[in-house]
This record gives C-alpha cells, structure tokens and sequence, in this order.
C-alpha cells in the first residue's frame, strides 16, 4: 500500500518522505519518536492532529534561538509538539498546555516522564478562553515568550485576541494549519473531505485577519499543514 504523508502541505509523498528520512527522523528525540509511534497506533488517521517531525524540528530550533523560557500551548492531543516544545526550553523552563481532552494527552504522558520534562508542563484541563482569561486576571500579561496554537479553528480569532494580551512584545504566536491542506486556495466548488470543507472558511477569514493586524509582524510559513508566525509589536 502506497504510504501517504498526512500533517504536511507537501503534494509529493516522495519529497514528504525524503524530508523526513534524511533530516528529521534522524534527529528526532526518541521519546517523540515513541510518541508519534504510539499516536499512530491509537488514533490512525487523526494521529495527523500532532505537528509532523519536520515541524517539530523547526519549532525546537526556533525556541531556541528566541531563548524562550516561558510559553503557552493551546490545543495539545497527545503532546508531540509539547514534548518538542519542553526539550527545547531550559531546565527551568514553563508550558501552560491547555487541551480539554486529557485522555489523548494521557496517551503521550508516559513518553514525557520518560524524557524526565514532566517538570516544565502544567497541564490544564479545560476551555482554553477561561484559561486566557484567568492567566490575564493573576496578572500575567505581557510574560509569555511564545505561544502555539493548535486548537479549534473557529476560534483562533479570538485565542488571538487574549495572546496578544499574554504574550510579551516581541514575543510570538505560532498558528498551526494555516494552510488547510491547500485548500484555502481552493474555490468552494472543489472536492475535498468534509472535515477540510468544514474548517476551510474559518482558517481563509483568519489568514486574511492576520494579514492586516498592524500589531504584529507576519510570517506565513509552507512548513507542516502551514505554519503562521506573529511577532507582536504593541
């Protein structure tokens, strides 16, 4: 059976492949190699949920040239790009991960005491705006290094909105899935899966919002499912 890349924007299986093969999978960690396994076992098809290798691999490296310490994570599943993200932070590192779903984040569990990071994760079970809204009234504005996004795409607006609020300026927020699949190019007269059609409309009204937000910088990266980066500047 012909293997097929899910969690990338790639249209080429091979190149999907090659990236991965020669530089990502060599250099994965092998608790997030075991976690991604075991994803992958439990959940088949919706393993695509987690960030692939090749992104995990971009955010580790990004985190740290930032010399990020403190950050927030909305939307978790089973952790692979909160285990990237705690490897990455120093020692004394924090993650906020908030996921209303504590049963897949109990599937990467085991794999993050393995890589002994338990210490940097407080995970939170619960809606991530009361979450926001509850960090802000303990007065945790503007403390946050960097954030990722990787929740309910009808309300990646609005994540935003607190974000800014959360995350100090020059700080950044990560959007993930930003290109949908490639369907935020497509017309509504295209095929695609339901899950895809469902979606599409709320990433196309989010890409264009961010596009014209003159409180950040942007960058719109082809990486992963399309990966956003906002760097905030008020």
């Amino acid at each position: 059976m012909k293997e097929k890349f899910f969690g990338t924007i790639l249209q080429s299986d091979k190149l999907a492949k090659y990236i991965l093969e020669t530089s990502a999978y060599p250099r994965e960690h092998e608790q997030l190699k075991e976690l991604r396994n075991a994803t992958v076992d439990k959940y088949q098809f919706w393993s695509l949920m987690n960030v692939p290798a090749d992104e995990g691999q971009f955010l580790s490296m990004f985190l740290k040239i930032m010399n990020a310490k403190k950050t927030i994570e909305v939307g978790v599943f089973t952790g692979y790009s909160l285990l990237s993200t705690a490897l990455a932070l120093p020692d004394d590192g924090k993650i906020i991960a908030i996921d209303p779903d504590r049963e897949a984040y109990e599937t990467g569990l085991p794999f993050i005491q393995k890589a002994n990071m338990t210490h940097k994760i407080q995970f939170i079970q619960s809606d991530a705006t009361k979450v926001m809204n509850d960090l802000q009234a303990k007065g945790e504005e503007g403390t946050f290094d960097f954030a990722f996004v990787d929740a309910d795409k009808e309300n990646y607006i609005n994540y935003h909105e607190q974000l800014l609020k959360l995350i100090k300026v020059g700080g950044i927020i990560a959007y993930d899935n930003t290109l949908w699949s490639g369907t935020v190019a497509a017309s509504d007269e295209d095929e695609m899966q339901d899950y895809l059609r469902g979606c599409r409309g709320h990433i196309i009204k989010l890409n264009s919002f961010l596009a014209s937000d003159s409180r950040i910088e942007l960058a719109h990266l082809s990486i992963g499912d399309g990966l956003t980066l906002c760097k905030r500047l008020q």
